[in-house]
């Protein structure tokens, strides 16, 4: 499929996509406008001291990156929702809390990162503070308070022991400035008695001040602090814009996606394209639908001669004899794949252009099953095919019927018979087509449609030419495809194809025309047909009940 293809299934069902981007933006509108915003209130904590540590355990840092897993699973247990719950004092059930609060362990680090999601910055805020309290306290080093209390005198103790350290070494510096400017020995020998005894105290407090440290670190892997402490929640998620127009694109791309379903599914014939790709057979012309309540009125090269459908029927015309320049047709059969495709309409239009242009032409109904060219030209429907084919006696001339456009005679399908197949295929049907190309310069066939029943294949292989009516958005490619074999098999010389219905903003086979052409259709038309009602009604004929032929009366072809 060609890239304009695919353009035009999109400008095909615009009206679904837009439709489809219409609701889902609006819906997306609506649900911003009743969903409460969202906020995000997050925290930081770390497990263990190892980074307090001056030279740290590679199995303690493991240890802490476990823990750290496990704690990050831990605050969405109960026990921790529930005693958060009950710090806030809010009547909730752990679950609703459960389904706010999301934990992740930083990957490769001990740290691990808890989330709340509320309706409220603040509440937020306070549920995380809570959240990690709780946590505290179930842990280890929470659960007991005399050693949390003893751990922190040893800090207390341990920041005297830096404090007295520094002073002791500020105070050495001073006193080698007092011994370089002693004018006494005594006063240098006090000095430097004063600084052994400082250097001798501060190596004691740096014992200690090990001692306690590595007594603080001692069990201190199972340890929870608060790296990042938790802030008013921020909004979370997209604005109402954004949700809209990521709405809007989302509704477009999945009614693009159901236009080219569609279109996928779709097996019908819509353009001279799917034709040629599908028969290898051109497209002689394309027919837009035509109106009309009753068959007369829709034999619209006669009612409306200057319309766009008979200009398209004149337009097959000319290509019909084109395709067959060398050899003029002396023959046509129409038929098509499948019924209700407007075959008859079209091969009684198209006689009518024929015998417009100064052709002699006669038009067989040769629809033994469901005849219809009596209808659109109002003729007699006992006389015709089946009356003649029986009756070798019977003239040509005796059975065909006059019509309102000159040098244009139809021959009707006449009483149906039981056995249309036998009687197309039978040697006295091969004798009237030969008795009836002496009668008229072309003479058209209308049969049923090719896979309905084998009518028209045996009849094809008789005739010097045939025309497939399709009908577009109605026929499937499978009978078409099946219509051209059994034609082609039955040797057939298949001219190409007819679009039939051809949508009015198919451009394929448009036309210009004048500005009075609208004023023109305005115009009441009078229709030829009701001047032969009254000589249809007279010039009925007679059945023998004896005999069971017909006696009609013989009425001169224009030919003389």
């Amino acid at each position: 499929m060609e890239l304009r293809h695919y353009i035009n299934i999109i400008f095909k069902w615009w009206w679904l996509i837009a439709i489809a981007a219409a609701i889902a933006g609006l819906a997306a509108f609506l649900g911003s406008l009743t969903t409460p915003r969202q906020y995000q209130s997050r925290a930081t904590l770390m497990v263990g001291q190892t980074l307090q540590n001056t030279n740290p355990n590679a199995a303690e840092f493991s240890t802490a990156q476990v823990l750290a897993q496990n704690y990050s699973e831990l605050v969405r247990r109960e026990p921790v929702l529930r005693g958060t719950l009950s710090t806030l004092g809010l009547e909730w059930d752990w679950a609703i809390l459960q389904n706010m609060v999301t934990s992740r362990v930083v990957p490769g680090t001990q740290l691990f990162e808890i989330a709340v999601l509320d309706n409220q910055p603040q509440r937020a805020k306070d549920l995380a503070e809570a959240l990690i309290q709780q946590l505290i306290n179930q842990s280890p080093a929470g659960a007991d308070l005399q050693t949390d209390i003893e751990r922190q005198f040893m800090r207390t103790q341990a920041e005297d022991l830096r404090t007295n350290i520094a002073k002791a070494q500020s105070e050495i510096l001073e006193l080698d400035n007092i011994i370089a400017g002693a004018t006494s020995a005594r006063q240098i020998q006090e000095a430097r008695a004063r600084q052994d005894s400082l250097r001798t105290q501060v190596s004691d407090w740096r014992d200690t001040y090990v001692d306690i440290q590595n007594a603080l670190l001692q069990g201190s892997t199972n340890f929870i602090s608060i790296v990042e402490q938790p802030q008013p929640g921020t909004p979370v998620g997209t604005g109402t814009t954004t949700t809209v127009l990521i709405a809007t694109a989302i509704g477009v791309m999945l009614a693009i996606g159901a236009a080219f379903l569609l279109e996928y599914l779709d097996d019908t014939v819509k353009s001279a394209d799917d034709v040629r790709q599908i028969t290898q057979l051109v497209t002689l012309g394309g027919v837009p639908n035509i109106s009309g309540e009753k068959y007369p009125d829709k034999l619209i090269t006669l009612r409306q001669p200057r319309s766009p459908a008979a200009e398209a029927y004149r337009m097959v015309r000319t290509n019909v004899r084109f395709s067959a320049i060398d050899s003029p047709l002396r023959t046509l059969l129409i038929t098509s794949p499948s019924p209700e495709e407007g075959k008859s309409l079209s091969a009684a239009n198209l006689a009518v252009v024929l015998a417009q242009s100064g052709q002699r032409v006669i038009l067989v109904d040769a629809d033994l099953r469901r005849p219809m060219q009596h209808r659109i030209f109002e003729l007699n429907a006992q006389v015709g095919l089946t009356t003649i084919l029986p009756n070798p006696a019977i003239h040509v001339s005796d059975i065909w019927q006059d019509t309102p456009i000159e040098n244009l005679k139809v021959i009707a399908s006449g009483p149906l018979p039981p056995n249309p197949a036998d009687m197309l295929g039978s040697k006295r049907m091969g004798q009237l087509i030969e008795e009836l190309k002496t009668k008229a310069e072309i003479v058209i066939f209308d049969t049923p449609p090719v896979t309905a029943v084998a009518d028209a294949g045996i009849l094809a292989g008789r005739l010097e030419g045939a025309l497939l009516i399709v009908r577009c958005n109605q026929t499937r490619r499978m009978p078409l495809q099946q219509s051209k074999e059994t034609l082609s098999a039955a040797g057939a010389n298949l001219l190409g194809v007819v679009l039939n219905q051809l949508p009015r903003r198919e451009k394929d086979y448009g036309y210009y025309y004048g500005e009075d052409e609208e004023p023109q259709r305005r115009r009441p038309f009078p229709n030829p047909l009701n001047r032969l009602r009254g000589q249809s009604k007279r010039a009925a004929p007679r059945e023998h009940v004896a005999t069971g032929q017909v006696t009609v009366q013989k009425e001169q072809h224009p030919s003389g």
